[in-house]
């Protein structure tokens, strides 16, 4: 195969002509099955002239080389090794750098640093050259390699970190500025206790790097904050002498409104994530003050002239209409505001934040207002314990009284607060109800039904605070189902029918038995929308399912008789409509069915099951991240899936490696699926008991796989559902036996669930998922008792545990225990 003939089928892929590019893949395809296409690309990433073919060509090469590197000869690796490292040196495009750059780090994880004497003979003299763009391919490279086998560069901790102490050093060079803050990023986690005061004389250069970057570049300077956020994770104590010097610029460049928006969100991101693991610094150091004060103008700042923020906008766009959705530096600084009062004491933040809430609320600028109506919103959550206990009623007449303040974008964020009492501050809000609800309701009726996205923020603040109301609700109920029923029987938009059917579940909640007189029509005008195939009835479809299982907890008994025809209706839709929300409430709806049919859901479950554990290992939603240029994906032909069964025990370690594939992204409807999944698998099991255990080990083994999920949620539900999963086996094995210690499951089970909850107390990060795992090992040792304490030694390793998080040893997400 001639370079020049390779050359060519390139160039025609980099034209705009499809037709070109579909014949010129054909050619390629076929071309990369000869054996002698792989030098031909060599040749071309080192001398072709277009700086494109030899991007293109590197390219190609590291996706060829991921699973092929040992059928080369040995003189072709030497060859090919030492060809990238002269191109390297030689090349003056960075994107060419760049690529050849990652095609020497997918070399190097198959060779190593003892198998390329070479590579790392460049990298100790390009990164220490005096001349300086020689020295940022050096660090480039370095960045790159780092990035990618880490663990190959423990030894060489300290002089990695000699090495950025200097090139940190010379703020005249951009580009040695970012490859050595990307290559910090890579190594901080890595930093031993030995180095933390090498590693605390970088953090002064790191700032100066940043401001030196953000003028010249915005979006690299968004990605060398990365290396503000590792040094900040890791727990050994590197900002921490430095954190005035970090706080402060990370307050210049959010409030710096000639910068662009996603550099102000970026560092307003890594503020929050100061404020999650810096709290008891914060207030040694007496920040909290100066960052409140920055932050309330953030949150005050009006949007550009004859615009709105996007909760406020009259949109059709459901995910505007609740809370808190912009990506603006506004909405972050209230998300910064809000881990303050999760992570530091309230008779610390509310000294210094009651002021500055006041003066805002009196204000005569509405922005100012409604930024003291979303603080009030989120110190609800932190700080809610002091609030109920103290502040409750003066703050919810101030909230009650937004509900009348002239300007829509106030009252807007008035009834998001209300909302949010509702949720953080029970039971003592309910208390309130004869207050609360006439104005709740007189608001609702001054919304015109049409007017779907005011309507959303009335029905949310109505929702949260209806729910908890129990019997209090009666005197009400005949006003709010008046309001609910009439846009259901008559012809309304679908968001409208889609709010009503919520609320619906809201009040049932609250109403119980009581809402029985109005049971058959809201089950005809439910079965109605369940069973239309219209498009546009989608997500009223959708929240019919979930309010069919909030009345089947509310309702009881008198659910029964149609707790089998609901059960088909579920499995009918899940089966004929592919959509991750359908599944996941649908499961929320057998998880009630399961509370009215015990063992009666038996004859359902395999079907139950085998969808749900289909939800478990779906893969759906899960999209590849690439580094380069995706599309040579295309290039992978299949026609070698032969060949490469044959040598697959040769490259077995190599198969799943894909150095193009930076990461992945799931959408956040496939995590929702999972975590709902895995709680209704748990009370499912509870319910059902003996039915259930035939399907217990597939179900138990999937979700015991989802402990190392990236979505907290998910996390959150998987420990919950296995020590759920643990209460059935030994309630099960109580129906079958007098000796619960007897049944080999339980025991094996618990062998795996106990370790499991005390090594998620010791390292896991996020305080929520910490709470529940201690609440279910509450559980599990109220309900199997000593069981749960084998083997010896068992309940000496626990106490330590726990001991540890009662003295605040264990970094458990700053975890509060009150």
């Amino acid at each position: 195969m001639e370079p020049a003939g390779l050359e060519q089928i390139l160039k025609e892929l980099l034209l705009p002509d499809t037709e070109r590019i579909r014949r010129a893949t054909e050619q390629l395809q076929t071309i990369l099955r000869d054996p002698a296409a792989l030098p031909a690309l060599f040749d071309l990433l080192a001398t072709a002239t277009d700086s494109q073919i030899r991007q293109f060509a590197a390219v190609l090469t590291r996706r060829r080389l991921n699973n092929r590197w040992r059928r080369l000869a040995p003189e072709q690796r030497e060859s090919l090794k030492s060809l990238v490292l002269t191109a390297l040196q030689k090349e003056t495009v960075h994107s060419v750098s760049v690529s050849l750059a990652q095609l020497s780090a997918t070399i190097f994880r198959k060779e190593g640093l003892q198998g390329w004497p070479q590579f790392m003979n460049l990298l100790q003299h390009s990164t220490h050259s005096s001349h300086s763009p020689e020295k940022e391919v050096g660090l480039l490279l370095l960045s790159v390699v780092v990035s990618s086998q880490p663990e190959a560069f423990h030894a060489h901790q300290h002089e990695l970190l000699q090495l950025l102490n200097e090139t940190l050093s010379d703020v005249s060079f951009p580009g040695v500025l970012f490859y050595s803050l990307r290559t910090l990023t890579a190594i901080a986690r890595y930093v031993r206790p030995d180095d933390v005061s090498l590693a605390r004389m970088l953090v002064p250069k790191v700032v100066t790097a940043l401001r030196t970057l953000i003028p010249l570049d915005e979006v690299k300077a968004c990605e060398a904050l990365e290396a503000l956020d590792e040094m900040l994770e890791t727990e050994l104590p590197i900002i921490n002498p430095h954190l005035s010097e970090v706080l402060t610029f990370c307050l210049e460049v959010a409030k710096n409104v000639a910068l662009g928006e996603p550099l102000r969100v970026r560092v307003l991101c890594c503020l929050t994530f100061l404020v999650k693991v810096k709290s008891k610094a914060l207030l040694k150091n007496r920040l909290v003050p100066p960052l409140l004060h920055a932050l309330f103008p953030l949150m005050a700042a009006e949007p550009p002239m004859g615009q709105l923020d996007p909760e406020d906008q009259d949109s059709d766009d459901d995910d505007l209409e609740i809370g808190l959705m912009g990506e603006t530096p506004k909405h972050f600084a209230v998300q910064v505001v809000d881990m303050l009062a999760l992570h530091l004491p309230p008779e610390k933040l509310c000294p210094h934040v009651m002021p500055m809430l006041e003066e805002a609320l009196r204000s005569e600028d509405p922005y100012q207002r409604k930024a003291g109506f979303l603080v009030l919103a989120v110190l609800s959550d932190g700080a809610g314990d002091h609030i109920r206990q103290r502040l409750l009623y003066p703050l919810l007449q101030i909230v009650c009284k937004g509900l009348d303040d002239p300007s829509q974008i106030v009252r807007n964020a008035a009834l998001f607060a209300l909302g949010q009492f509702s949720e953080n501050l029970q039971p003592h809000i309910s208390s309130y109800s004869e207050e609360v609800m006439p104005l709740l309701l007189s608001y609702l009726k001054s919304v015109p039904m049409g007017n779907t996205h005011h309507l959303a923020k009335a029905c949310y603040a109505l929702e949260n605070f209806v729910e908890n109301l129990g019997p209090k609700v009666q005197p009400y109920l005949p006003e709010l189902m008046e309001c609910m029923l009439q846009p259901l029987k008559n012809p309304s938009k679908a968001r409208t029918k889609e709010l009503a059917v919520s609320a619906i579940g809201a009040i049932a909640t609250a109403a119980q038995d009581s809402l029985l007189p109005y049971f058959p029509t809201i089950m005809d005008l439910l079965r109605e929308f369940l069973l239309t195939g219209h498009e546009d009835f989608h997500l009223v479809q959708i929240q019919s399912l979930e309010t069919l299982g909030v009345l089947a907890r509310a309702l009881g008994e008198s659910m029964k008789p149609l707790a089998e025809e609901c059960c088909q209706l579920g499995l009918g839709l899940c089966i004929h409509i592919d959509d991750p929300d359908v599944r996941r409430c649908t499961y929320s709806l057998f998880a009630a069915l399961s509370g009215l049919m015990g063992e009666g859901l038996g004859p359902y479950l395999p079907q139950i099951t085998t969808l749900m554990l289909l939800s478990l290992r779906s893969t759906e939603g899960i999209v590849p991240q690439y580094d380069g240029i995706s599309s040579f994906l295309l290039f992978d032909d299949d026609s070698e899936a032969e060949e490469e069964e044959e040598l697959m025990d040769e490259d077995m370690e190599e198969e799943g490696d894909d150095s193009e594939i930076s990461g992945y992204s799931v959408e956040n409807a496939f995590f929702d699926e999972k975590e709902d999944t895995c709680t209704a698998l748990g009370e499912i099991s509870m319910n059902t008991c003996v039915a259930f255990l035939p399907f217990m080990d597939a179900t138990f083994d999937e979700v015991y796989k989802l402990l190392e999920c990236p979505h907290m949620n998910v996390r959150k539900s998987a420990y919950e559902a296995l020590g759920q999963f643990c209460c059935a086996l030994h309630k099960a094995s109580q129906r079958s036996s007098s000796d619960p210690s007897s049944s080999p499951v339980l025991q094996t089970s618990l062998a795996r669930v106990m370790p499991a909850y005390m090594q998620a107390v010791k390292v896991e990060r996020e305080r929520p998922v910490v709470m529940a795992v201690l609440e279910s090992l509450t559980g599990v040792l109220r309900t199997c008792g000593s069981l749960a304490l084998q083997p010896p030694g068992r309940l000496s390793e626990l106490c330590n545990v726990l001991k540890a998080v009662l003295q605040k040893k264990e970094q458990v997400g700053d975890l509060k225990l009150s």
